[in-house]
């Protein structure tokens, strides 16, 4: 059996929660001795697409012509669609017509969490639909409290002060307006946001949040993923206000890296993320203000080790299973 994986617009990608996806995907497959390619021209047995372009919805009807098994993986929908960039609310009902053409040219997709399955099929689409994480190595995301010395050096931190970092692009559905907001309202928290994206894309209030000037608040941009696991031993707090998502790779990082965690209380995160379980969930600002508070003075109980039973359910070696499995099944039928 050998599979390829195709990302149409690799590049473009490379830097967003879908980059972190595709090479996932690669070492989950590595992990389980299954072949693959990631070149077109060569000879594989199935075609698992990654994107929604018109190159890969061309290729996929190409292959499926040829009788090639097709696996889509939905990793966008209408809903986390819309909240992104500008004139992005306006375009979503077209987007969702689109991805739903592209989606039903898999014998079978594969989308990252019950949730997201959920919405496909209130879509009306009728495929095989898995629920499979993007996963997460579990050998680089780790505690290693050592690294908090080095992130604070590199960002001109007191060992005394307390950080709160936020991970995303600039796009209104990341939460990055609320998390300029409640860096104002808590001037004795500093705050730091990994991730960038242009601005001339972002929506008006997303600009105005990113252009603030506060002595607490600082956009480092887009880092490597070493120093996003320096980023997590060194903090005190991550924020995730995003609004919506398919899954959110970076909340489950913070499970690994047993970071304390507060998270927006949305409906991807119920199956999987418990409040006062495993993380802590918040539904406005006022509802952050209070327990980013209380999380950082130590008034709430530490869930930081619930946490890490969540990221071992999502590591890279359990990922190729998963999909090992799917792979088999298709081709069986």
């Amino acid at each position: 059996m050998k599979v390829c994986l195709y990302t149409e617009g690799e590049k473009l990608v490379s830097k967003s929660g879908l980059g972190k996806a595709l090479y996932h995907q690669e070492k989950a497959l590595e992990s389980v001795g299954i072949e693959y390619t990631t070149n077109i021209k060569d000879n594989y047995d199935i075609l698992h697409i990654n994107f929604y372009g018109p190159n890969s919805f061309a290729l996929a009807k190409l292959e499926k012509k040829k009788g090639k098994k097709i696996v889509y993986h939905a990793h966008s929908t209408e809903e986390d669609f819309k909240n992104g960039f500008i004139f992005s609310k306006q375009l979503a009902p077209a987007f969702k017509k689109w991805i739903i053409k592209c989606y039903n040219l898999g014998d079978v997709i594969i989308t990252p969490t019950p949730y997201s399955k959920k919405l496909l099929h209130g879509y009306g689409i009728k495929k095989k639909i898995y629920a499979i994480s993007n996963g997460i190595e579990l050998e680089k995301f780790r505690a290693d409290k050592s690294l908090r010395k080095s992130f604070r050096k590199k960002y001109n931190l007191k060992d005394s002060d307390k950080v709160i970092i936020g991970i995303g692009l600039y796009i209104e559905r990341k939460g990055i307006v609320d998390f300029v907001k409640l860096a104002k309202r808590l001037p004795e928290y500093k705050f730091i946001w990994f991730g960038y994206s242009p601005l001339s894309a972002a929506t008006k209030d997303v600009r105005e949040a990113v252009n603030t000037k506060l002595d607490n608040l600082l956009f480092a941009g887009y880092v490597e993923q070493e120093y996003i696991v320096e980023a997590m031993n060194g903090c005190d707090l991550f924020l995730f206000p995003t609004l919506e998502e398919t899954e959110g790779i970076p909340i489950i990082e913070a499970c690994a890296c047993k970071t304390k965690a507060l998270v927006r209380d949305i409906p991807v995160f119920d199956e999987w993320l418990e409040d006062g379980v495993n993380v802590y969930k918040a539904k406005d600002l006022s509802e952050f203000e209070i327990k980013a508070k209380k999380i950082i003075n130590n008034e709430l109980p530490d869930l930081t080790e619930k946490a890490y039973e969540v990221a071992k359910k999502r590591d890279i070696k359990e990922i190729g299973k998963e999909l090992k499995e799917v792979y088999q099944n298709l081709l069986k039928n």
